[in-house]
């Protein structure tokens, strides 16, 4: 019985995936969201699942199949802003081999539970992370100037932080990097530029793990994962070097308005479905 019930799930997932728009214009599409990604993958350290998963909603996929192509996407998006930050010594090897870690444990559980979650929930999951994220945007200001100060709590700090978001990554399909930046800057005391280049390290090897459990599942879609990966990863270096060129104020806010726009169209989808699923209950 449950190999036939993981079966049906298999077949409906495929379904599902298949409704993607891979027309001249849908692939259009996803060139733009490549390119949009690799900026702000550079800009903010972030994966650019934020982008993804909604972009991915939009042109066909549903909520989980978009969060599981959305990892795939970040794999070859992390692998170029890393170099990009490596090369300017904005890494901290040793605190993202720590976040990762947690993140390989954390990002299990959360792919887990992608499967396992009705649609609604994952869009009112992905709510509430944005609007935490954004209340800490807006009420602290990150130094350029400091470095995580390694010890043993801190150690410990950094892997129970890598299973939180490794368990948003795999559920919402981000790389994490929406909450490892902030939390590496304002709990640990990381630069803008540190944190960004951490995070982005820290998510590539979580992003794979991630794919191939979600692949296990027959929840990627491979085609528009790689376009938007590769276009990003070629994009990625020029938004990496605005990052460095603006001051930790001006990203901050910036990276705020994108949440909030984000926030708004999230909200408005989320409050757009739920009596549909209201009604089914």
């Amino acid at each position: 019985m449950a190999a036939t019930g993981n079966a049906e799930v298999s077949a409906a997932g495929t379904q599902e995936e298949n409704k993607l728009d891979e027309s001249p214009r849908g692939i259009v599409v996803l060139v733009v969201v490549g390119v949009l990604v690799g900026v702000l993958s550079g800009l903010f350290g972030i994966g650019g699942g934020t982008v993804i998963v909604p972009a991915l909603v939009w042109l066909g996929l549903t909520q989980r199949h978009a969060a599981a192509t959305s990892m795939l996407a970040i794999i070859p998006t992390s692998i170029s802003g890393v170099v990009s930050y490596a090369l300017n010594g904005n890494v901290d090897w040793l605190a993202a081999l720590l976040l990762f870690c947690g993140m390989f444990v954390g990002g299990q559980i959360g792919s887990w539970l992608l499967a396992k979650l009705p649609e609604l929930v994952l869009r009112w999951v992905f709510v509430v992370f944005l609007v935490f994220v954004i209340v800490n945007q807006l009420i602290f200001t990150p130094s350029r100037d400091t470095v995580i100060d390694m010890s043993v709590t801190t150690g410990i700090g950094l892997a129970l932080l890598g299973v939180v978001i490794g368990v948003l990554a795999g559920l919402l399909g981000i790389g994490g990097g929406a909450l490892a930046v902030p939390s590496l800057s304002i709990i640990f005391g990381a630069s803008d530029l540190i944190a960004r280049g951490t995070s982005l390290l820290a998510m590539f090897p979580n992003s794979i793990t991630t794919t191939v459990a979600n692949v296990k599942r027959r929840m990627v879609h491979f085609k528009a994962g790689l376009i938007i990966g590769v276009v990003a990863a070629c994009v990625t270096p020029f938004g990496t070097w605005i990052a460095g060129a603006v001051s930790p104020v001006v990203g901050q806010y910036l990276f705020a308005a994108y949440l909030g726009f984000l926030l708004i169209r999230s909200l408005y989808v989320a409050v757009k479905i739920t009596p549909a699923f209201a009604k089914r209950a």
